[in-house]
């Protein structure tokens, strides 16, 4: 079968009610980006950080994945699928992808602020004081803003291999997962769904845009590609 690579940002999860985090005065949940996703910020205010995430872990649970999700599990008949996502929800693996990267972190994971390879699945709340095994403060298992993204050099060599690419929900503005798409053969096709596409067409000559959210464009990419 092809590789389909699908890179999906928040657009992907909005239609099942997940907030996109930041809104149009770059406010992430009135605050800003620099108190609750840097280390800095973690730095100074560990429990403002937490609680944030918290919230966000919290929220998750209300939330299930949306048809848009299930359709990539379906193209998994005809492709091989491999999802690199910038989302740090859950959502693919609850709706059956087999095989999900993921980008920025996981909301449903935590790990030691000394050691990043100890990392621990985490379902509540996590709070001041409750320390890894080697005694130094847990943090989410989140890549924040001057953070090294450690899966990059994987999910580079995944779209390398890619004989369809597919982009979803997200504003390709985000580096370096927005360069993910250079890293494609230049025959290979590319389908961008989005309700407000920012993509230069002409870079592309084998781009098809679909004009629409996850769930309609998902729809669509089924019916030119498998119905």
């Amino acid at each position: 079968m092809k590789n389909m690579v699908v890179l999906t940002g928040a657009g992907m999860s909005a239609e099942s009610g997940i907030k996109t985090f930041r809104d149009a005065d770059g406010l992430w949940e009135g605050h800003d980006v620099m108190q609750v996703a840097t280390p800095e910020g973690f730095e100074k205010n560990p429990e403002l950080v937490l609680e944030f995430y918290n919230q966000r872990r919290r929220q998750l649970k209300e939330v299930g994945p949306n048809q848009g999700h299930l359709n990539l599990v379906k193209l998994e008949n005809d492709f091989n699928v491999q999802v690199v996502t910038q989302n740090v929800d859950d959502l693919h693996e609850r709706a059956g992808s087999t095989n999900v990267l993921h980008l920025h972190g996981e909301l449903r994971k935590v790990r030691s602020s000394l050691d990043e390879s100890l990392i621990y699945d985490w379902e509540d709340d996590l709070i001041l004081g409750q320390k890894c095994e080697r005694g130094s403060q847990m943090r989410p298992h989140i890549v924040w803003f001057g953070e090294e993204v450690p899966m990059l050099e994987t999910a580079i060599q995944i779209t390398e291999k890619a004989d369809v690419l597919v982009i979803i929900g997200t504003s390709m503005q985000v580096y370096p997962a927005a360069s993910l798409i250079n890293f494609i053969n230049p025959e290979v096709p590319i389908y961008f769904i989005d309700p407000n596409p920012n993509i230069n067409q002409r870079h592309y000559s084998n781009l098809t845009v679909i004009q629409d959210g996850a769930i309609s464009g998902t729809e669509t990419l089924l019916k030119r590609l498998v119905y």
